[in-house]
């Protein structure tokens, strides 16, 4: 979001209105038209018709992430119920995978709000998603980072988030709009060193959190591109969503200007 937040171009100014949401309601506002174009949860480009993926631009990880921890009271092997953070679809999808293809199969998952006492005293574990993840006291618990575990398990990195545009906005837009350049643009320009450092010492107070341990996460946990082994891995989790019956079907996704990739 560089670009959009800091010194707009003209170009961005004229063609973009900026509004901010959890994952899971920009993926609603897309499905319902009331928005044009979204970060959203992976899981959501399966359900939604009509929706063009941004290329080679993601929210992934190929190791630890960090902020999708399942926190639990036992080992993994032994839990039974989960506490979810429904703020993010895809992370609760990755849950369900996880437990029913590595673990011994589905558990029970109960939305609940992100506070860890409160999950805890409900469920055998609970699941926290960003900020409540990136600042959970998690001392004594048995902690998994899913990220660190789906690679773990299948060798892939993890896709959780996509720019995804709808492809009835694209017909009413300019057409000398260049949305893949813009989008990856911003994103370089925020990966700037010294336009991290300036993100994290934004964040850092917000979190509790140190400036060089935002700068970390944001610079190590977090890949921004979509290669090839981004590309496996979500066609192996939109593989496993169907298998799990997440998905009615694995579709084919569509990214801007190239045509549907299974």
């Amino acid at each position: 979001m560089w670009d959009f937040e800091h010194d707009p171009t003209p170009e961005l100014v004229q063609n973009f209105r900026v509004e901010y949401t959890v994952p899971s309601l920009c993926a609603a506002q897309l499905a319902e038209g009331s928005a044009d174009i979204g970060i959203v949860p992976v899981i959501t480009t399966a359900t939604i018709p009509g929706l063009v993926i941004v290329p080679d631009v993601s929210i992934s990880a190929k190791g630890p992430v960090k902020s999708i921890l399942l926190v639990s009271k036992v080992p993994i092997e032994q839990v039974r119920t989960v506490a979810t953070d429904t703020s993010s679809r895809t992370s609760v999808a990755l849950t369900h995978v996880l437990f029913t293809k590595f673990f011994g199969g589905a558990r029970e998952l109960v939305p609940m709000d992100p506070d860890l006492g409160s999950m805890l005293s409900a469920c055998d574990a609970a699941l926290l998603i960003g900020d409540s993840a990136l600042m959970a006291a998690t001392t004594g618990f048995h902690v998994y980072d899913l990220a660190e575990v789906w690679k773990q398990k299948t060798g892939t990195a993890f896709v959780f988030a996509v720019w995804a545009i709808r492809k009835a906005a694209l017909l009413s837009a300019d057409s000398k709009l260049d949305v893949a350049r813009i989008f990856q643009q911003s994103r370089d320009h925020g990966l700037i060193p010294e336009n991290l450092l300036g993100i994290a010492r934004d964040w850092a107070p917000k979190l509790g959190m140190k400036v060089a341990d935002v700068q970390d996460y944001l610079r190590e946990n977090i890949f921004y591109r979509m290669d090839e082994e981004c590309m496996n891995g979500l066609r192996l989790y939109f593989q496993f969503a169907e298998e799990c019956g997440l998905i009615s079907h694995a579709n084919a996704f569509e990214m801007l200007g190239s045509p549907a990739v299974r």
